[in-house]
């Protein structure tokens, strides 16, 4: 047969072909004109080159296995020759992982360095399979949709409610002061390694609290002079690991803690369920003079909310 022929039939290109033919892992027959002639050893030959090399093994070191087929056995892994040569690809492979996992544990490392550096929490060792990217959002994410859980909360009054903030000070919703304030509330923050939630990223709305709180921070400034006198992220996380937060991620607010969703109850606020715990669903009140003058919800994507409520301040809010 003719070399387009074999290399249909055995799943190759004519190039990879000429190539095994000048390492001398193919030998064809000449035709008295001089063409090439393949047989079916051949078809077996290059086959089998393939196969090889798609476990890893080098196309040169495929040799020991087809000098076992050209001596008559039925699997080219029959030779102790092939057995020694996947030995070997073995032990390659192994020390390639040694090495590949040593410098992944040292990334880690450096990572939960970098992440505590400004953080009163030390870097523990929480194993390498937590994640460790809160900053940057994964592509698909699902989009949560509007069920109507906050329509009721537009002309509300703020409640009594005094919350823990990360300053050190109790802060009474309804005696927020005059004008604006900015209050996101959100499910939790994630820290450089410690793992979220079995599904986290599979719950519409869920992902995405530090760069939500990271764009409050980069628009801190803007969000003041559009009209905002203060700004506060709000959760039902305890008030030490806000204050991690507050401290690795720079934020120039403080949050507040509601470990016992008391604002939930008093506003009939929206949560969800996931591992044991209920938590705020992502939504943002703007309170004016005591009163919820505008509610964000539902809110995606988190990365870009902040640019959102300075969008309203600036055009729809601040009139």
């Amino acid at each position: 047969m003719r070399i387009g022929e074999l290399a249909r039939r055995a799943g190759v290109t004519t190039k990879a072909v000429r190539y095994y033919e000048s390492l001398e892992l193919l030998t064809p027959e000449r035709l008295a004109n001089g063409y090439r002639d393949y047989g079916e050893h051949d078809v077996r030959l290059v086959r089998e080159i393939r196969a090889l090399s798609g476990l890893g093994l080098p196309v040169e070191r495929t040799r020991p296995f087809l000098d076992c087929l050209a001596v008559g056995h039925r699997h080219a892994d029959d030779c102790p020759a092939s057995l020694a040569e996947y030995r070997e690809a073995i032990d390659e492979l192994s020390r390639r992982i040694a090495g590949l996992t040593a410098r992944r544990a040292a990334l880690i490392t450096h990572l939960r360095q970098a992440a505590h550096r400004n953080s009163r929490v030390p870097a523990t060792d929480g194993g390498e399979s937590l994640m460790t990217d809160y900053v940057n959002l994964p592509p698909d994410l699902p989009v949560p949709e509007d069920d109507g859980a906050a329509a009721h909360l537009p002309g509300m009054s703020a409640p009594p409610l005094e919350l823990h903030s990360t300053g050190d000070a109790t802060v009474r919703l309804d005696a927020l002061g005059p004008g604006r304030t900015v209050l996101y509330i959100y499910p939790l923050t994630g820290r450089p390694g410690t793992d979220l939630p079995e599904g986290w990223d599979a719950i519409p709305g869920a992902r995405g609290c530090t760069p939500e709180a990271c764009g409050f921070r980069d628009h801190y400034q803007e969000l003041l002079a559009a009209g905002a006198v203060r700004v506060f992220g709000l959760s039902s996380q305890e008030t030490d690991y806000q204050r991690e937060v507050v401290e690795r991620l720079r934020l120039p607010f403080e949050m507040l803690s509601d470990p016992t969703r008391s604002l939930a109850r008093a506003l009939g606020l929206p949560t969800f369920e996931v591992s044991g715990l209920t938590l705020y669903k992502r939504l943002t009140l703007i309170i004016r003079d005591g009163a919820i003058e505008h509610v964000f919800y539902p809110i995606f994507p988190p990365n870009e909310h902040a640019d959102q409520v300075l969008t309203w301040l600036t055009d729809g809010g601040a009139r």
